[in-house]
């Protein structure tokens, strides 16, 4: 199949793509070496490197002249760029366009889908129920779901840390037909499944890193079944509403509130460019349906990185947040991947990826540092996700000791 189900079929964290660990390092150890290229005008790391620069005005031209570059080369329609730092100026920015026919300008205000950062939610969702006493970490997933490969094996730790050896549903041939063939019709979470377990599992509950939304799906099952609600309805009370984030939803179908980017996708059925706007999300359910703002997820990024709200309050008890931040190695050196969050040189959070958009939300802690990135396309460029292409150059200025890379790996099929 082209690239495009290689993207599909891999979700969100591309750069992750199934295989077996490469050698072990410590949970969130950074690498020997940071990567060399770096935006115009921006220093070297050295032991004197700040984790964070300060956003003077200097800074603030590197940024830009680094997002239009990118955009430039890989031919991004728009993006949204915020960063933010206690005691610094905010940078927030947009550049090119929200919609191709129109020309009209991409603008901070924006509705755009989060695509694979709906799993942040998800685990959200699941370790809050943990911590009611609802449900247990190391739990079996059959005790929750029935028909599940390996169900009496597979704990609900090793779904959230993607380390069930479960086939990724968007793997499947049918699925990828199914999808592409009617992009606007909806799918149900017992559907999803159906793709997946008509394959045999690929290894050992627990024995290495394998991303699959298939995980998720399971997962959005446990929260509806133990908590008594819809998945959307139990998000938006327990989460959304606390945090004060009142532009973030779970959409039930294709809706999509106004004002809002145009999404362009070349996963498709001919391989063309479409407009993916329209597009029902169902698809992606609790790995992927969820739609929010810049100013929304800079709420999120810390929110998800200390388990505390915006008031000083518990998202999550210290001791399962704790949990949640064991971050294992990945295929990438210098990313891993704890309970539905990743630590990619000491930037916390998840980025998104669905045909039309693409979006990266994470943390700093070193620095208190939040940087949301929002792109109203998925087409890559030399095998990188464009998501990943503008968090690597912003991070490049501002943050060379904590350069943002997740590279993308060939993923045959």
């Amino acid at each position: 199949m082209p690239h495009v189900t290689a993207r599909l079929r891999r979700g969100v964290l591309a750069a992750v793509a199934a295989g077996t660990l490469l050698t072990p390092f410590a949970a969130g150890a950074l690498p020997a070496s940071v990567p060399a290229a770096f935006a115009a005008g921006s220093p070297s790391p050295s032991p004197s490197t700040p984790d964070v620069r300060a956003l003077t005005p200097d800074v603030a031209r590197q940024l830009d002249a680094s997002v239009r570059r990118v955009m430039r080369e890989a031919k991004v329609p728009g993006v949204s760029v915020g960063i933010w730092t206690p005691g610094q100026p905010r940078y927030v920015r947009s550049f090119g366009v929200a919609d191709r026919a129109t020309g009209l300008r991409m603008t901070p205000d924006l509705y755009t889908r989060i695509g694979s950062e709906t799993k942040t939610f998800t685990v959200t969702a699941l370790l809050q129920l943990v911590d009611r006493g609802k449900v247990g970490l190391d739990d079996p997933i059959g005790g929750y779901v029935d028909g599940v490969p390996n169900g009496d094996r597979i704990t609900l730790r090793e779904l959230a840390g993607m380390r069930s050896g479960l086939f990724n549903y968007t793997e499947d041939e049918g699925f990828f037909k199914a999808l592409t063939s009617d992009p606007e019709r909806p799918f149900t979470p017992r559907q999803l499944l159906g793709y997946a377990f008509r394959h045999p599992v690929l290894f050992a509950p627990g024995r290495k890193f394998s991303y699959s939304n298939t995980n998720l799906i399971l997962l959005g099952l446990v929260v509806e079944k133990e908590s008594g609600q819809r998945l959307g309805d139990y998000i938006d009370q327990h989460i959304l509403g606390p945090a004060g984030m009142r532009n973030t939803l779970f959409p039930t179908g294709n809706e999509f509130p106004a004002p809002h980017a145009h999404g362009y996708t070349d996963q498709t059925a001919d391989g063309k460019v479409a407009d993916a706007t329209d597009w029902n999300p169902s698809w992606g359910w609790a790995a992927g349906a969820m739609i929010s703002t810049l100013d929304d997820l800079r709420i999120w990024a810390p929110t998800v990185a200390t388990g505390r709200l915006p008031d000083g309050r518990r998202m999550i008890s210290p001791a399962t947040q704790k949990q949640r931040l064991v971050t294992p190695p990945t295929t990438i050196p210098g990313a891993g991947y704890g309970l539905g969050v990743f630590d990619v040189q000491g930037w916390i959070g998840h980025n998104g990826s669905l045909p039309g958009y693409e979006s990266l939300t994470v943390y700093l802690p070193a620095t208190r540092t939040t940087l949301v990135v929002l792109l109203n396309t998925d087409i890559g460029h030399d095998n990188e996700e464009p998501s990943t292409l503008i968090g690597q150059a912003v991070t490049e200025v501002i943050s060379p000791r904590h350069v943002f890379d997740l590279p993308a790996e060939p993923a045959a099929r």
